[in-house]
């Protein structure tokens, strides 16, 4: 735990260029690399981002308008760093924590440069009970007491990493000021320290853990193509490349509703405004399906738009992973949805050029892969250093200009993801969601996951999968020539197979975004897919005997494949009664073919 002398008086420093949010400061000999600065007679929040002898390059947080040379830069003696306590979960941010609500009711529609508030209400008070007792000897990341924040979620507030010491006094249960002290504790030297409720984190230092957990159990996101084809692993990373349209918002969103996380932390990084305020407007209306209380009950915010300072959106996603992974220290599995990277790298861009950096490829700064690795790679199951095991999930949204997935962002985060669900143009076009592409997309979770699938929904899962997938690779050579030549020219067991890939492209992979087939669960998919190869198998038996496909596909049991998806997922008598009916119309085609065959001879 990081103790600031606050009597030392803060050095200063002078204004020297400016340059949009970058400005050059001299006097900062004294100042250190990353340290929060306060800048002109507003009190603009920016950042040291580089040190040179007695100079240092800011970037700012807010609008410079205004700001004149030779004003003074003061500094804080803390880096970049945001509030953790009880009073995170249901709020909105901005891209250096400053919560939008209070803002809002502070300032009203338009916030003033230099205007500063806490992170969390010190005044509101909480039902807290200890967990620890006086004269226990604690280290880093024990609970030493709990508050219900919400009724989906208890918050448990925690001894700072790198801390231990012995109790000698905890607060007692009842309520409390969130701005109060939770223990104290005398350290090794003898020292008596209040840890606070409210505790503070830099947020570009990783928090600590004891263990990399393998990961070997699934994130399910009830989203049939993503859990059966393409699974991402609790702690994993991925992304969701796709052009304007082709539905990563609307992907996230679902991921963020139905995802297997405790708690999720959506980061609107660069957006378009009447985009995060749908965000906005919807998350708190939503109802968490598992528990049917509001979603927002399990979600925080992190709002930076397009027309905010660019220093704000590069900060965002690291504000964003911080909390994360300060839930994951409780014991949580967390998932958090940058939305989109894209523009974090353009801001990243546009800073670069202010500081006369030589520019990368499509002007991006050199750099750019290793602050996209230090993002992701912050992702993990693992456990705690109080032992307890907790997850980060990271889904990262990628805009590439006109949907181009080899330009620089797009490439470069391929290198540090394992799990790519490409979205495709032509998909959302025809208005078929989720419009993650069979062909581009890959999961390099699958294997390690199979034993989990293979032991919680049924054996057969590895298998299934890959044959399904085989099905859709032959398909996609089966179009092409079907583009050139036409479907009648084909032998009936390569029209049989892009017949299957069909039934499954619209009766597995097409889900509906709304209603009872919004959240499949990874057994209800399996069971459609059984069905549907159950199908392949026989009809491709009848197939080698030489009886057409005309008459294997013409029964209305056959057309119902496409609507097994609006079965509930516990109705194993709808599946069980539509493959008897699927059967029943096999055998009669094949007994009639037999017939007409004797009648013949």
């Amino acid at each position: 735990m990081e103790l600031k002398n606050n009597s030392q008086a803060p050095h200063r420093g002078t204004v020297e260029f400016v340059n949009g949010p970058v400005i050059r400061a001299s006097g900062m000999r004294e100042f250190a690399m990353r340290e929060v600065v306060k800048v002109g007679p507003k009190r603009l929040m920016g950042e040291i981002i580089k040190m040179d002898g007695d100079e240092a390059t800011i970037q700012v947080y807010e609008d410079t308008d205004g700001l004149r040379v030779y004003e003074e830069v003061v500094g804080t003696g803390e880096p970049l760093s945001v509030e953790l306590g009880p009073g995170l979960i249901g709020s909105f941010f901005d891209g250096i924590g400053r919560p939008l609500d209070s803002l809002l009711e502070r300032e009203g529609m338009y916030i003033s440069p230099g205007t500063s508030v806490n992170m969390i209400n010190r005044e509101r008070l909480w039902e807290i009970t200890p967990v620890a007792k006086t004269g226990d000897l604690v280290t880093g990341g024990v609970v030493l007491a709990e508050a219900q924040e919400t009724p989906l979620l208890v918050h448990k507030i925690m001894t700072p990493p790198g801390f231990e010491g012995e109790i000698t006094w905890i607060i007692p249960a009842g309520r409390h000021h969130a701005g109060g002290d939770v223990a104290k504790v005398k350290d090794a030297f003898g020292r008596e320290v209040s840890i606070p409720i409210i505790q503070r984190w830099p947020v570009r230092t990783p928090r600590p853990y004891r263990e990399r957990l393998l990961p070997n159990e699934p994130f399910v996101t009830g989203q049939r193509v993503i859990d059966g084809l393409f699974p991402l692993a609790k702690g994993g990373t991925a992304c969701i490349p796709g052009g304007f349209g082709t539905g990563k918002t609307v992907t996230q969103h679902q991921l963020a509703k139905w995802g297997d996380a405790q708690v999720v932390i959506y980061i609107g990084c660069g957006e378009r405004g009447n985009e995060m305020t749908d965000v906005l407007e919807q998350f708190p209306v939503l109802e968490d399906p598992r528990s049917g209380r509001p979603l927002m009950e399990r979600t925080i915010l992190i709002a930076n738009t397009s027309n905010m300072p660019v220093a704000a959106r590069e900060a965002s996603i690291y504000t964003g992973i911080t909390l994360a992974e300060y839930f994951r220290d409780m014991g949580y599995d967390v998932a958090i949805m940058a939305d989109s990277t894209s523009r974090w790298a353009e801001a990243l861009r546009e800073l670069s050029g202010r500081l006369e950096e030589i520019p990368a490829e499509e002007g991006f700064p050199a750099y750019l892969p290793s602050r996209l690795a230090e993002f992701y790679e912050r992702a993990g199951r693992v456990v705690t250093i109080s032992g307890e095991n907790g997850s980060v999930s990271v889904i990262g949204a990628v805009s590439p200009p006109g949907g181009d997935f080899t330009e620089p962002v797009t490439r470069h985060t391929k290198r540090f993801i394992r799990c790519f669900w490409g979205l495709d143009k032509n998909l959302a076009n025809a208005r078929h969601y989720p419009a993650i592409s069979w062909t581009d997309s890959y999961s390099e979770y699958a294997g390690e996951l199979d034993e989990w699938f293979c032991t919680n929904v049924d054996p057969r899962w590895g298998e299934v999968r890959g044959e399904v997938r085989n099905i859709l690779a032959e398909d996609n050579k089966i179009q092409q020539v079907i583009k050139l030549v036409g479907e009648d020219v084909l032998p009936d067991d390569q029209r049989l197979i892009a017949f299957t890939a069909f039934l499954i492209k619209n009766g597995y992979l097409q889900q509906n975004s709304f209603g009872s087939d919004s959240y499949s669960p990874p057994l209800k998919g399996f069971e459609i897919l059984s069905v549907i190869l159950e199908f392949h198998h026989k009809a491709m038996e009848l197939v080698r005997k030489d009886i057409p496909i005309s008459l294997i596909k013409d029964d209305e049991s056959v057309d119902a494949i496409t609507h097994l998806r609006e079965l509930a997922a516990d109705d194993r008598a709808g599946f069980d009664n539509l493959r008897g009916r699927i059967d029943t119309h096999l055998k009669r085609v094949a007994a009639e073919r037999t017939r007409k065959i004797r009648g013949g001879e």
